[in-house]
């Protein structure tokens, strides 16, 4: 059977036309664009206390969650319009590039490599790295003590252990998890001897572990976080720098972190200046 010219070039544009489709034919939404409809899938940690956690009753508490919060108000969507979405270190820039998020507020320190495939508002914090040890231990009291073979923690998908290892412990043993609590957990029972992100993040653990852990020396790198978005998403990069300046602004940023933060002991510090880039 002899298949024309016409009908070839027809089957030719059906066939392109679900390859299109198959391959993105819907564009993903802006944040901006996913606020009109009332609702915002937002990203955060779930097991960091005072910044980002899933209590047992399904609720979520932190600063993190309260910056989000605000940001998401301030774009048009109320708290009960919010579906917060887990956003492990290692999976950040994927949920964003994807589409599984509107933006994450998760720790989220600001770097040109991270730059490079996301975009970020902010910063709404600056904090520092530093160590978290165990009560009883004397012998860390910072990242240059931890040569000699000692086991360092961190997560798989950020850069505190690693800097450690090439700044100022050479012989360090690097130990990584896809969580912060997985690396506590190995603190505490005695896996690793020390555990390293920034001092904020390691107060909290502190505080939920009293009389258990301590966090040891002065924070030794300087961390902004920022919110995370779609890489080219500038109408609502503005408005989320907006939103971080008007909660600066307002004092609801400090009420925020004392009440979320204050209670570890960690200072509180200046509150930052957004960068437009």
């Amino acid at each position: 059977m002899r298949i024309t010219r016409a009908l070839r070039l027809g089957v030719g544009m059906v066939a392109i036309a679900v390859v299109a489709t198959a391959c993105g034919g819907d564009e993903q939404k802006s944040a901006s664009e996913s606020a009109q409809s009332g609702k915002l899938t937002v990203g955060i940690k779930f097991d960091q206390p005072g910044l980002g956690l899933r209590n047992p009753d399904g609720t979520f508490t932190g600063f993190d969650v309260d910056v989000a919060t605000y940001v998401a108000d301030k774009l048009g969507v109320p708290a009960s319009g919010i579906t917060f979405k887990e956003s492990p270190s290692a999976q950040r820039e994927t949920l964003i590039q994807n589409g599984e998020v509107d933006y994450i507020v998760a720790t989220y320190s600001i770097t040109d490599a991270r730059k490079e495939k996301v975009d970020f508002a902010g910063p709404y914090l600056t904090t520092g790295q530093s160590l978290l040890v165990r009560s009883d231990n004397t012998d860390i009291t910072g990242p240059e003590s931890l040569n000699g073979g000692k086991k360092l923690c961190s997560v798989t998908g950020s850069t505190p252990a690693q800097k450690v290892k090439d700044n100022y412990a050479k012989e360090v043993q690097l130990q990584e998890f896809d969580t912060y609590s997985a690396c506590v957990e190995a603190l505490r029972n005695g896996a690793v001897d020390a555990v390293t992100t920034d001092a904020v993040i390691l107060a909290g653990y502190a505080a939920q572990y009293p009389g258990q852990l301590k966090v040891v020396g002065q924070p030794f790198t300087t961390e902004n976080y920022g919110i995370g978005l779609a890489k080219g998403d500038t109408e609502t990069r503005n408005k989320i720098n907006d939103a971080i300046e008007a909660m600066i602004a307002d004092g609801s940023w400090q009420a925020a972190l004392e009440k979320n933060v204050g209670p570890s002991g960690y200072p509180i510090p200046a509150p930052p200046t957004v960068d437009r880039y």
